[in-house]
């Protein structure tokens, strides 16, 4: 498989949101907005990205059995890292991803690229198939996120920037979409979509 089928493989047919389904909780919970979207979608690719290519660097001298434990410890560490350098530096996006930075750790996403992809291929393989990942991920996440807030406020805003408005949405705002249950409501409408046009067809 070429470095650029392993790229295309996370943002398209293996997207981890749309196709595999994977770490649903943080991507649902956070799509309140673009802001939420954007810190998560950066603080998953640079745990993945690193996770990726340190398992793969250590991958020889990694008992099979004990290799789940070390992957956990290599993921932890460097959430740690990025749970406190959203603290330091960006607080008030620290304080509206809330838990769901720590929970980083157990993601299926992080968690599973180690275990089937990066444990078995080389660091820049790994590299590119976490990019393609986080990728694929950023994409969907970022999706859900536009789609809840133009339906639930009549706008699409991100870092105080207001970027689409559609009045006749913004009269009649279909309010469940800013609420919990209206992350599964769109997403499963996009779901939906994506199938009903093939986009999200696992081959």
């Amino acid at each position: 498989m070429s470095l650029r089928s392993v790229f295309l493989n996370g943002v398209g047919r293996s997207n981890p949101t749309f196709v595999l389904l994977l770490g649903l909780c943080p991507t649902l919970a956070v799509s309140t907005s673009i802001d939420n979207a954007v810190g998560m979608t950066g603080s998953v690719l640079f745990v993945l990205l690193l996770s990726n290519v340190i398992v793969s660097i250590l991958r020889q001298w990694i008992p099979d059995r004990v290799r789940i434990p070390v992957f956990i410890v290599i993921i932890a560490t460097l959430v740690t890292i990025v749970e406190l350098a959203l603290k330091a530096y960006v607080p008030s996006l620290s304080q509206s991803l809330g838990i769901y930075i720590p929970l980083i750790v157990v993601n299926c996403i992080i968690l599973g690229r180690a275990e089937a992809f990066a444990r078995k291929q080389r660091p820049l393989a790994s590299a590119i198939d976490a990019v393609g990942m986080a990728a694929g991920f950023g994409l969907a996440i970022l999706l859900i996120s536009a789609v809840r807030q133009l339906l639930g406020t009549g706008s699409i805003e991100a870092f105080g920037a207001r970027l689409l408005a559609i009045p006749a949405f913004a009269k009649t705002p279909l309010a469940i979409a800013i609420l919990p249950m209206g992350a599964f409501f769109v997403m499963g409408l996009l779901l939906a979509g994506l199938r009903w046009i093939g986009v999200s067809e696992c081959e």
